[in-house]
Parts: structure tokens; C-alpha cells; sequence
């Protein structure tokens, strides 16, 4: 237990760098703590919301518990830059280091080159926080040699190389530490390996039937295209999707620091890893509002589509979502990325995903079907298709129909391809796709736009001919045209051809036949 340290007359000022959160982003903050001679108060400026103003009693509690005293004097913490809201409770743990500095407990010039964030409860002890990847790679970036994180945080920010990281428990570790009473053991950078990758418990070894769905399937993930399933209940539309990350190819490193930079900021990493290895699989329900999938708020945070960047986003029963929340998806589906505007910010969060949806083709669910009679009057299919605009319709690669399974197909005992198999094949096509897009900051065939679609889906006078045709009769729009040309260039990935030849084209174009039957 330190005896209570004496404040001079003059004023003490230290200052000690931390970080806030943009968007999935982090910029850094510089925490002043000025310990004044007068009457007792405590101010915090530089736009602090609630939370950050809270911090007062979370911190004089920590200091306490902790065994170190100082005289309550005018308190004045600034958050600079001021014209920025803070928020967040990252900034406890750099306040009261401040603190303590500023009474002569903690050499001030020890403190000037450390970036510190952590949330401090009562007893001293230091929780984690969210966007601690975010943190040190703005670390790296500012190279601030050492960074200071809750001690659940380390795995995370534990892949960003050339920044000296310590892990935290307690108020009294750091104290410790920047005294020289006992020093802390910087973090093992931890390599990112795709080596113990995901396992999966579904497989489409499971499938029975759907032969053209399985196809369509594989060609969506060998070139990460959209895709919608119509059929009628239970034909397998939903088990299909579920299956669909067991045969996506890895993610590539900066994938993965993308994908787990938004898990962090959204405090949804489990501790326990470094970087996500497994795309993201989300499906929401249809109850879901449009700030839910697109993301917002006061304090605008990701929503769906940035949760399953890199990844797939399934809308099973897509009809059965609200319109106004549909067309939220025409902005990411074309940029890739979901921007936010409030009055006083502007957010962007990255939305680069795989949109797979499902359907019935009418209320009832058998309009078409041999085994039962569709209930439906053409005004109610009309009316329920076009809750899928045209426009949203435009934005999707493929497009099938998924009948019910035949019982052959489903008494039969012959053993069906594996998940295994299938993602050998799309591992080819992307390997084909990675060399390809080397020089350009693309993934997939589906991601290419302009000069790349003119350069690398170059047609025969035979395939210009089955597309001009297909333009003509399904009434295209460019929009359709082009993404007809990227299907058509990953069947031909998958075949190891070269060049997009008829056959390519002629199953691409068959995969946009719903076209047909959606009005817009």
C-alpha cells in the first residue's frame, strides 16, 4: 500500500496516447489529465458521450481498490482531437495512468510513447474492449512502438507484427510495470496459419437429389456470385445454403484481417482467436429492420452485411422481408461497401459478400408443382413477386429453380459428391482467379467491373451470338449482361479453359431465366 501522494501548488499535467473507433477503423487520441489546486470537481471535454463521462467514478473506484490514493483536486481530462465524438469505455485505463502520473506516482516521460486502451471495473481489474485488432494495426501504422490491452485482447492484436504488446489484468500490473518494481512480458506474436482450419458438421454428401442446385452451388462459390433458389417447401433450398460454406476456398490473409476487424468492433471474437479462418455464414431472420442489416444507430455500428463480409449473407424466405429493407441491399451489392450518414459523421463499413436468398414461387408455395394444386389467383403471384424489384433482381448472378426431390432420388443409398470433392474444384478456380487478379485488388470473378469484365471476358463471334440472343429475348439490362459474362468466365475456370467458349455462355444465360417471370 503507497501512502497518499501530496500534490504541489502548481497545476500537473501528463498526457498518454489512447484510441477511439471510426466505422471499424481506429485513429488515435491523446488523453491530458491536469490535476489543479482548488475545489474538488472533475470536467471532461473533448465530446465525450455517456459512457466516456462515467469513466469518473469507474476510475476513482479503480485507484482505490487498487491500494494508490491521490487529494481530490480540479480534475480536467481532455480528449483531443475535441471536434470527434468519444465513446466507449476504452479510455478508463489511460485516465487513470494519467492520473497517477499527474500526481508523481508514474514517471510522466515513461508514459509518452505507450498507447494504452482498456475498461477498468471497480476492483482495479481491466476487461476487454472492442476493436483491439483495429487499435494495433493504427499502432503499426503511427509506429507507436508499444501498445498496452487487456489481457483477453492480446490474441487479436496479437498478429499485427512490429508493435511491442503487453497484456494487462490489473491497474496495479501497469503501475508496476512503468515503476520498474516489475516488468510485464511482451505478447508471442501468434503467425496466422490456415493449417487448423474449420470443420464442418454438414456436408453435401447429405443432399440427395438437386443435381442442378449443387452445380449452380459450386460455380456461386468458385467465383463468389449471388444467387437465388425458388422452389416450393421442403425442396432442400435451405439445406443447400447451409452447406455452401463447406465448400468455400480459405480466405486470404488480408480477408481475414478485414473480416475479424468488424467482429472485433462489434465485441463478437470469442478471445480465444487470433484471426477468423472461416468466412462468415450469417442469416438473419425476416423480422430484421433495415438498421439491423445495414447497420446505424446513434453511434452507427455494422450491421448484417458487414458481419458477413468476406462471407455469405442467406435470406431464407426472402419474399417475407420488408421492401424498404431489401433495397437496402442494391447499394453494398454494387460498391461492396455499406455507408452511413448521420448529421454530425459519415461511416463506411465493408460489405463484400456472397447474397444467397431462397423463395417460394407463390404465397402458397406450389404454384407449378405435379403433387399439388397452387391456390394462388395470378394477382396474388403478381403481387408477391414483385416484392423483389427489378433492380435487386438485376443483382443477383444466378438464378434457379429448385423442384421438390424425386423419392428415387431420395430411397436411393448410392453415395452422393462430398463437401471435399466440390471444394477441391473451387480451390482450382480460385487459385486460376488469384493469378489472374494479381495485379488488381480483386478476389473473384464476381467482384470484376469495366476494364477487367472487357479484358478477361472476351467472347467468340458464336458466344457474342447466344448473348445477343439471350439480351434480346429475357430483355437484359447491362447490369445482367455483364454479370452473365462473369458467370460464363467462371465455368470456364472450372473447366480450365482460357477462353469463355458457347457452352460456357449458353449454361450461363440458363441461370437467368427467372428474369422472366419478376416484373421492374
Amino acid at each position: 500500500m503507497l501512502a497518499p501522494i501530496l500534490l504541489h501548488s502548481q497545476s500537473m499535467l501528463s498526457k498518454i496516447l489512447s484510441a477511439g473507433l471510426i466505422g471499424i477503423d481506429a485513429y488515435p487520441v491523446e488523453v491530458e489529465v491536469d490535476i489543479a489546486p482548488g475545489i474538488a470537481r472533475w470536467t471532461t471535454v473533448g465530446l465525450p458521450e455517456s459512457s466516456v463521462r462515467e469513466s469518473q467514478e469507474r476510475v476513482i473506484a479503480a485507484i482505490r481498490n487498487s491500494g494508490y490514493h491521490f487529494h481530490r483536486r480540479r480534475i480536467t481530462i481532455n480528449l483531443a482531437p475535441a471536434d470527434i465524438k468519444k465513446e466507449g469505455t476504452a479510455f478508463d485505463l489511460p485516465i487513470a495512468v494519467g492520473l497517477l502520473a499527474s500526481s508523481e506516482l508514474i514517471d510522466r516521460q515513461k508514459i509518452g510513447r505507450i498507447l494504452m486502451a482498456g475498461e477498468l471495473s471497480l476492483h482495479g481489474e481491466i476487461k476487454p474492449i472492442t476493436g483491439a485488432l483495429s487499435i494495433a494495426l493504427m499502432a503499426r501504422k503511427k509506429k507507436i512502438p508499444s501498445l498496452i490491452l487487456p489481457e483477453k485482447n492480446v490474441s487479436e492484436a496479437s498478429v499485427v507484427s512490429d508493435v511491442t504488446l503487453f497484456g494487462v489484468r490489473h491497474l496495479s500490473d501497469i503501475v508496476q510495470h512503468l515503476t520498474d518494481e516489475k516488468k510485464l512480458e511482451p505478447a508471442i506474436p501468434t503467425p496466422f496459419s490456415f493449417e487448423d482450419g474449420p470443420s464442418f458438421s454438414a456436408d453435401f454428401s447429405e443432399v440427395k437429389g438437386q443435381f442442378q442446385a449443387k452445380r449452380v452451388l459450386e460455380i456461386a462459390a468458385a467465383g463468389g456470385h449471388n444467387l437465388l433458389m425458388m422452389g416450393p417447401p421442403g425442396s432442400g433450398k435451405t439445406m443447400l445454403a447451409e452447406r455452401l460454406p463447406t465448400i468455400l476456398p480459405p480466405m486470404e490473409f488480408e480477408e481475414a484481417l478485414e473480416t475479424t476487424k468488424v467482429y472485433s468492433v462489434v465485441g463478437q471474437l470469442d478471445g480465444r482467436r487470433s484471426l477468423l479462418k472461416e468466412r462468415p455464414f450469417r442469416s438473419p431472420h425476416h423480422t430484421i429492420s433495415d438498421a439491423g442489416l445495414a447497420g446505424g444507430g446513434a453511434h452507427p455500428r455494422p450491421g448484417e452485411v458487414s458481419l458477413a463480409h468476406n462471407g455469405v449473407l442467406f435470406l431464407d424466405e426472402l419474399t417475407e422481408f420488408k421492401k424498404n429493407v431489401l433495397e437496402i441491399l442494391r447499394q453494398p451489392l454494387e460498391s461492396n461497401k455499406m455507408t452511413i450518414s448521420r448529421a454530425l459523421t459519415s461511416v463506411t463499413f465493408p460489405a463484400r459478400f456472397m447474397l444467397v436468398a431462397s423463395m417460394n414461387p407463390c404465397r402458397c408455395g406450389y404454384l407449378g408443382s405435379r403433387r399439388r394444386p397452387c391456390t394462388c389467383s395470378p394477382e396474388q403471384i403478381d403481387h408477391y413477386r414483385t416484392r423483389i424489384s427489378g433492380p435487386l433482381m438485376d443483382r443477383i448472378d444466378l438464378q434457379i429453380e429448385v423442384p421438390p426431390v424425386e423419392y428415387k432420388d431420395l430411397a436411393g443409398s448410392g453415395a452422393c459428391e462430398s463437401s471435399s470433392e466440390i471444394r477441391k474444384r473451387v480451390n482450382r478456380a480460385r487459385l486460376i482467379q488469384k493469378e489472374r487478379f494479381q495485379r488488381h485488388k480483386v478476389y473473384c470473378n464476381s467482384q470484376m467491373k469495366g476494364q477487367l469484365i472487357q479484358k478477361f471476358c472476351s467472347l467468340d463471334r458464336e458466344g457474342a451470338r447466344i448473348l445477343e440472343q439471350a439480351v434480346e429475348t429475357l430483355g437484359l439490362s447491362a447490369r445482367a449482361y455483364d454479370r452473365i459474362l462473369k458467370v460464363a468466365r467462371t465455368i470456364a475456370d472450372l473447366k480450365s479453359s482460357e477462353q469463355i467458349s458457347a457452352s460456357h455462355l449458353a449454361e450461363a444465360v440458363q441461370y437467368r431465366v427467372l428474369d422472366r417471370s419478376f416484373k421492374g
